[in-house]
């Protein structure tokens, strides 16, 4: 679920956080990819077609058309994608995952309804919601990444808190993920819709972290209040508090405790037992992998075992499979320019910190131009 109306709100509040890119601009970056959300586009994508992709034996392999010509794509346009799966969800994720289970089966129960009324249109609707990535998914793209020679890491619990980990320790450049939680775990760079079908003609939205902070005058936890207000996966929000109140709260209280303290109850239903402050800690200490134990290795391609592993049961075409391995070879030799960037060390610099430094310069020049100008003769 990520974060509920968050794009919507810091695309009305601070536009200047968020900006449109293309893929080829992100040359030499490396990305850290949330895999479980690329997999379940994957599924969703070839559903809405109306394409079933399965093996001989029924079993369903659009994920890994999807992996292997998307990650080519991310490749090809010089970007270095590490893929990151999840792993056990947090004690918290109960209670949305037992709603997830419900929603699916009132889903299954309207396609055998449209299915007997014979409702195409129903059909496909109920098909999408009963989409699930499973650990065999998961499994499987593994062991494609392994034969291409990309990397991925298992995160002990949560792949976007793992991503974000990365990223704050200067690992990789971004997390790449429609789920807006990356932001709230800290992501310093969020990049949206870099995994989507290049077909969609859809440009990648960049959303930068210190930005958000700075526009709206928030502290990461005040921000992660706010997200909290809003809905997570990790408890339930507050009835009757919609994005607009939320903000005017946080801003105005600064703490979800005293907001408890000031808000009328009676008007706005406040869950009971709330766990709002362990779902906060959730977001401030996720359970993850210390970056700097993680090694980052792109390899060759092994182009035969590729072509035995698509190409037998899963029934792919073995002539595509090649030129797509073509494709990794050549991405490889034509990525070593590397961004120019790279050959200099780049300090962060927050918008304090800049503010810090611009005061004795506008001091400074307050004093000269008292004298009679910068430099110039009475």
């Amino acid at each position: 679920m990520g974060i509920l109306g968050l794009s919507k709100l810091l695309a009305d509040l601070v536009p200047t956080a968020i900006k449109e890119n293309e893929i080829k601009n992100y040359f030499g970056r490396k990305v850290a990819i949330d895999a479980s959300m690329c997999l379940y586009q994957f599924l969703i994508a070839v559903r809405s077609e109306g394409v079933q992709l399965t093996t001989v034996d029924g079993e369903t392999t659009s994920h890994l058309m999807g992996i292997f010509y998307r990650t080519i794509r991310l490749l090809d346009n010089g970007i270095k994608p590490v893929y990151v799966f999840d792993g056990k969800p947090p004690n918290l994720k109960g209670g949305e995952l037992q709603k997830r289970a419900e929603r699916r089966e009132e889903a299954q129960k309207q396609l055998d309804k449209a299915t007997e009324a014979g409702d195409t249109e129903a059909i496909d609707k109920f098909n999408r919601r009963l989409v699930k990535v499973t650990k065999a998914h998961m499994d499987e793209a593994k062991e494609l990444l392994k034969l291409m020679g990309v990397p991925y890491v298992e995160a002990p619990c949560e792949a976007e808190a793992q991503c974000a980990a990365m990223v704050k320790a200067g690992k990789v450049f971004a997390t790449a993920t429609e789920d807006m939680d990356a932001l709230t775990f800290g992501s310093s760079i969020l990049l949206r819709h870099l995994t989507t079908s290049e077909a969609r003609k859809m440009p990648v939205q960049e959303i930068n972290y210190e930005r958000i902070l700075h526009g709206l005058e928030f502290t990461r936890d005040q921000f992660i209040d706010l997200c909290i207000l809003l809905g997570c996966d990790y408890c339930d929000s507050i009835r009757g508090i919609g994005p607009k109140r939320a903000i005017e709260l946080v801003k105005q209280h600064k703490s979800i405790e005293t907001i408890l303290e000031k808000v009328d109850q009676k008007k706005y239903t406040v869950p009971e037992d709330w766990n709002f402050d362990q779902a906060r800690q959730l977001f401030l200490e996720p359970e993850v992998t210390d970056p700097t134990t993680i090694d980052l290795k792109w390899t060759d391609p092994d182009e035969e075992k590729l072509v035995e592993f698509m190409c037998g049961h899963r029934q792919f075409n073995e002539d595509r499979i090649r030129s797509g391995v073509q494709k990794i070879k050549k991405s490889k030799t034509t990525a070593t320019q590397g961004r120019l960037d790279s050959f200099f060390k780049v300090l962060p610099t927050t918008y304090a910190q800049k503010r810090k430094s611009d005061e004795p310069k506008k001091a400074d020049g307050a004093k000269k131009a008292k004298k009679g100008g910068f430099g110039r003769k009475k």
